[in-house]
């Protein structure tokens, strides 16, 4: 079947890409999502889409989906996903990332791994969570973002969330190492911000990478430059 190529580590060829299938990408990072599928698409030239969104200072598992598979990608939208990466303590973003400029916050010094530990009960099950302002949520007509970067204040809702996992893998301070298995529409960067202010020192996402979307995993995913040097010689 056309699609599950990808899955077990084969790179599926242009040919049967362009009846519809799917391609699991280990995006890049500074690369938006966009970049990805334009790039691809550039090789293919065949209608291409992606399942969701990943932040340009992100790497991870991304799945794009061709021809007939496009009708797919709402599915793949919904899986659960599983991130890991780094907090880093002590500092806060405008952007809840870096992004922007960070800028100190609080003390973390008299934090120990337990207290750390132990904060990840308050984030785990059902939530509510309120997106970053940086952020592709519209408002009014317009991308959070974009109210952002004009310097204009706007106020979102809290939205429903799930954590499933929250695992704290490394305490390094400044830096806490993470993973995170979560519902489609949780916002990382958000939970780092205020994981941040439940241990009363601010922090900020220092890294992130996506390693599963539902029973996909980047471990069975390309990056670019190998799709295309591999359809290259085909």
């Amino acid at each position: 079947m056309v699609g599950i190529f990808a899955a077990m580590k084969q790179i599926p060829s242009s040919a049967a890409l362009k009846d519809g299938g799917v391609i699991l990408v280990d995006k890049p990072y500074e690369w938006t999502s966009f970049d990805v599928v334009n790039k691809l698409n550039k090789r293919l030239k065949v209608k291409i889409g992606h399942a969701g969104t990943l932040d340009p200072l992100a790497t991870g598992l991304l799945i794009c989906c061709t021809g007939k598979f496009t009708k797919r990608i709402t599915e793949y939208q919904k899986l659960p996903k599983e991130y890991t990466g780094i907090f880093h303590l002590g500092e806060i973003t405008p952007t809840y990332d870096l992004e922007s400029e960070p800028g100190p916050f609080g003390d973390h010094s008299a934090l120990t791994a337990e207290n750390i530990r132990e904060a990840t009960a308050q984030f785990t099950g059902d939530i509510m969570q309120l997106p970053p302002i940086h952020s592709a949520i519209k408002k009014g007509g317009k991308r959070a973002y974009e109210y952002a970067r004009a310097g204009k204040e706007i106020q979102l809702e809290l939205r429903p969330v799930q954590i499933m996992e929250f695992e704290i893998t490394a305490v390094r301070l400044p830096e806490v190492h993470f993973r995170v298995t979560c519902s489609t529409g949780t916002y990382i960067r958000s939970l780092a911000h205020d994981f941040g202010q439940a241990l009363g020192c601010g922090a900020y996402l220092q890294e992130l990478r996506r390693t599963k979307i539902g029973a996909f995993s980047v471990d069975d995913a390309f990056s670019p430059a190998e799709l295309i040097a591999a359809w290259h010689e085909q």
